[in-house]
């Protein structure tokens, strides 16, 4: 079949250096492409490690409540913040 793609300039320029590696046309480089990557988003995602963030304790808390930014300032900064 033939057709016409507009292609982004980034994608023409990784595919013309990957050609050029290869010594492959390009017709052939992007049927390649195409079919490895069309596999790929049919095939079910992998599954993804977990990741879990660490408890650390940070020792007590030096103002009340961090709602009050000015309280929280006038600890982290001095009184003479303002």
């Amino acid at each position: 079949m033939r057709t016409t793609l507009t292609l982004d300039d980034d994608v023409v320029a990784a595919l013309e250096r990957l050609r050029k590696s290869r010594q492959v046309s390009f017709k052939d480089l992007v049927n390649e492409t195409l079919r490895r990557g069309l596999t790929e988003m049919k095939s079910r995602p992998s599954r993804r490690e977990r990741f879990e963030t660490k408890p650390v304790d940070m020792g007590r808390v030096l103002v009340g409540s961090i709602d009050n930014i000015g309280e929280v300032l006038a600890v982290a900064e001095g009184e003479a913040f303002k």
